[in-house]
């Protein structure tokens, strides 16, 4: 008794040649060849299906048409010789089918050329000498009978069409043919095609570039795009261009080829026709469209910039239901303009791989779509055909698959669908094919400048300070915006703010020349050099000094200017340093506001024996300091100073209560064309002054003692109680013996208490930082002074000063 799934089985060969008769009644169709290999592929279940002719008198077989996946995967050729030991000759020579499983190829060198995963080969004789029908299989038992019955009545339905045209030789040629070799460029026309250009057979020198002379400028990237074709597989080409007459308008041309590989020695030929248009056109309203999607394309930086120009030049005039747009990565296509953008508008196999705002739809999912791309043509599907789902519900109506080529590659692809049933004219098609050329290079564009735009945008964005500390007694915001002339919005400018020892804080504001990678690769240098030798506890001026003389040892081509201002928070006093900065902006509590008048130096990296004079600053509670670049007050029409002047006016103006609000209004007033960095800074006073004491320790036998007899006292006076003086003392005692006895040079005693906190610092000469021991023996004399600061203390450390060191303590006294 036969199982219900062997008779499903048993009637694909009966559906198989049901689906072939269909075809057998278009023998005029231009993909009829494609769609029987197609066959080969649903009944056999074959990987790749293809096609070999006969050329060269009979002495090659070469690749006609292929069907699924590359052939490129199992090694296969474009051409083989009609004699020889390969599958191919020998079923051609014999007339009979050739059927080879791993094990066979194995020993068959001439079977195929590079590795590839293990597969089955099918070659078949078409009737009468016409050729070969190539399948490969990657099941793991091959071709079975059933399969094979199915291949063989594919290699009956195949009717190839006529030959294109091969002959070098114009008198040969029928007289609207062509034949043009990709390698050289030189072609052969006939005396109709001639006539078309207005051209006699003497003129013409037999170059393309001569015909190609005579297009109209607009559609030349199209036409381009056809002629230069030598990195797409074979398949037909079709394209409308104009051509240029010496009077009256232009003439439409109809080109229609095939792209034929050369094999081994020969080099592929476009081959095929061309003839006038101009009686199919009613209009030439698609050249003005195609013209406004070039100058659209031509100021279209980013990717998104050219979806959306490809939507406004496309939709309307097509009237689609949607559009999309996407790049090819790889094996995946990154969809990055939707129009309409609502999910619901799409495929569910879309909305399955949705990805935060756009979908990332595979190309596995849609072979349809993969074969386009694979084969570089626009392909046109009317209404109701029979696609997979993730494309099927783009257009039921009809559906435009257009692969968008650039640089010798595909850059991605632009699907255009209809809901209602769409008729598709030439004048659509001539719009499609020209439209996918101009969007493949300005996406191949677009792209190159998004990576570039990404990578410098995160090189400013890991320079630039991720967030500003929070101040003691004072409240700072910053802002940064790049330049949004020449492209590439990246620039020198820089800021930050730099807590340091003493309730002292850095406000730092710069700009390197230039609007370039380098430049900000220089600002994070010198943003950097500045941190480090503020940390250091250098004065202003020394650091500022420090940072010119790094500059100039880097022998880098471009200079920096700076403002560098240390505040004091605990009593409102600042020194300010400029080097070819513009000088700060004071807004005073009862909202007065002026420019300060500080001295100045030279630029950064400019002169090596450089000065730069400090000026001392009041700030009183409430006071605003308002910190910037050249590029928020100097514009093409008004000087610097008069910039000033109104940036001074725009911050006396604001409420200083709401820092982050000041900041957009003085930015939102600028008429800007550089990068711009600012910094404000609110100084409210500490709402706690610490209580200070210094002692410079004397080396003497007794400095310990005399130096917990002064702290002692100072403590008692701050009304510190013996319950924590005891520790105190302790800490004290052990910091200042360890600074004696490791160094040498003066040392200094600190003491500061800030509600119950109190801070023991001890300053010396070296900028060795004490080790703490991991382990000390019984008999060890020294190495526990350490320890016993850190299990006494909240916390310690040691920080640079002044090519020193300190080293600090801190202990929580009771109240």
């Amino acid at each position: 008794m036969v199982s219900e799934g062997a008779a499903i089985r048993g009637t694909r060969t009966d559906r198989a040649e049901i689906a072939l008769e269909t075809l057998t009644g278009e023998p005029g169709a231009p993909d009829r060849l494609r769609r029987v290999l197609e066959q080969a592929l649903v009944f056999a279940g074959a990987a790749f299906a293809g096609v070999y002719t006969p050329g060269d008198a009979g002495s090659v077989l070469r690749l006609a048409e292929s069907a699924g996946l590359p052939r490129t995967l199992y090694g296969l050729r474009d051409a083989y010789p009609a004699i020889g030991r390969s599958p191919a000759a020998e079923a051609y020579a014999t007339g009979r089918p050739v059927w080879l499983g791993p094990d066979e190829l194995a020993d068959c060198p001439e079977a195929r050329r590079t590795p590839s995963p293990e597969f089955w080969l099918g070659t078949l004789p078409l009737p009468g000498g016409a050729g070969l029908l190539v399948a490969v299989s990657e099941r793991d038992d091959g071709f079975g009978p059933e399969d094979r019955a199915c291949l063989g009545l594919v290699a009956r339905t195949i009717a190839l069409p006529a030959p294109l045209p091969t002959a070098t030789d114009a008198g040969e040629l029928p007289a609207g043919a062509f034949s043009l070799a990709m390698d050289t460029g030189r072609i052969a026309v006939g005396d109709g095609i001639l006539d078309l250009f207005r051209m006699g057979r003497d003129e013409f020198d037999g170059k393309v570039e001569t015909l190609l002379g005579r297009t109209l400028p607009e559609d030349l990237p199209a036409l381009m795009s056809v002629v230069e074709a030598d990195h797409m597989s074979i398949g037909d080409r079709e394209l409308e261009f104009r051509i240029l007459q010496p009077s009256g308008p232009p003439k439409w041309l109809r080109l229609r080829g095939r792209l034929v590989p050369g094999g081994e020695g020969h080099p592929a030929r476009l081959a095929g026709t061309v003839a006038d248009a101009s009686a199919l056109r009613s209009d030439v309203t698609d050249v003005t469209r195609v013209q406004q999607l070039a100058a659209a394309l031509a100021t279209a930086r980013t990717v998104k910039d050219v979806g959306r120009a490809v939507v406004h030049a496309l939709r309307g005039p097509l009237k689609a239901d949607r559009i999309a747009l996407a790049e090819l990565e790889n094996d995946r296509l990154v969809v990055t303009v939707l129009d309409p953008p609502e999910a619901e508008s799409w495929p569910e196999v879309w909305r399955s791989e949705w990805r935060s705002e756009w979908p990332d739809a595979p190309v596995r999912s849609m072979p349809t779509l993969a074969t386009a791309l694979r084969e570089g043509r626009a392909q046109i599907w009317p209404a109701r055909a029979a696609l997979e789902p993730a494309l099927a519900e783009v257009g039921p109506g009809g559906l435009a698959v257009l692969p968008l080529p650039a640089g010798g590659r595909m850059a991605g692809a632009c699907l255009i669908g209809w809901d209602a049933p769409h008729d598709f004219g030439p004048d659509e098609r001539a719009l499609l094919t020209a439209s996918a050329g101009l969007a493949g290079e300005a996406l191949m564009r677009a792209h190159a400048f998004d990576a570039e735009h990404e990578l410098v945008g995160m090189l400013q964005r890991a320079l630039l300070p991720r967030r500003l500390p929070r101040l003691p007694g004072a409240e700072a915001v910053a802002r940064y915006l790049p330049t949004t002339e020449g492209g590439l919005e990246v620039g020198g400018d820089w800021y930050d703010v730099i807590p340091l020892t003493d309730n002292h804080v850095a406000l730092v504001i710069g700009d390197v020349q230039g609007h370039n990678a380098s430049a900000a690769a220089l600002m994070g240098q010198m943003r950097t050099a500045l941190r480090a030798y503020a940390a250091e506890g250098h004065t202003p001026d020394v650091v500022v000094s420090h940072a010119n003389r790094l500059l100039l040892d880097m022998e880098s081509d471009l200079f920096a200017t700076c403002c560098y201002v240390d505040v004091d928070m605990e009593d409102g006093t600042a020194w300010c340093v400029r080097a070819g900065h513009l000088p700060p902006v004071l807004r005073q509590p009862d909202g007065t506001t002026r420019i300060a008048e500080t001295e100045g130096g030279p630029p950064l990296g400019v002169l090596g024996r450089a000065e730069f004079p400090m000026t001392q600053l009041s700030l009183r509670p409430g006071t605003v300091l308002a910190l910037t670049t050249d590029g928020l007050v100097e514009s093409p029409d008004a000087d610097i100073d008069e910039g000033m002047e109104r940036f001074a006016r725009d911050l006396a103006g604001a409420d200083p209560a709401h820092l982050g609000l000041v900041a957009d209004v003085l930015l939102g007033n600028a008429h800007r064309t550089d990068d711009v960095a600012l910094l404000l800074m609110r100084y409210d006073g500490m709402a706690v002054r610490p209580l200070r004491e210094s002692w410079t320790v004397w080396r003497v036998p007794e400095a310990a003692r005399h130096a917990r007899r002064f702290s002692r006292r100072t403590l008692r006076s701050w009304g510190v109680t013996d319950e924590g003086m005891d520790a105190a003392l302790l800490v004290i005692s052990e910091l200042v013996t360890n600074a004696l006895i490791h160094t040498d040079g003066p040392v200094r005693l600190d003491l500061t208490l800030v509600d119950h906190r109190l801070r023991i610092a001890v300053a010396d000469a070296s900028p060795r930082s004490p080790v703490k021991p991991t382990n000390i023996g019984w008999e060890a004399t020294g190495g526990r002074g350490i320890l016993l600061v850190e299990a006494v203390s909240t916390a310690w450390g040691t920080v640079p000063a002044s090519g020193g060191k300190q080293v600090w303590a801190d202990l929580v006294l009771a109240d």
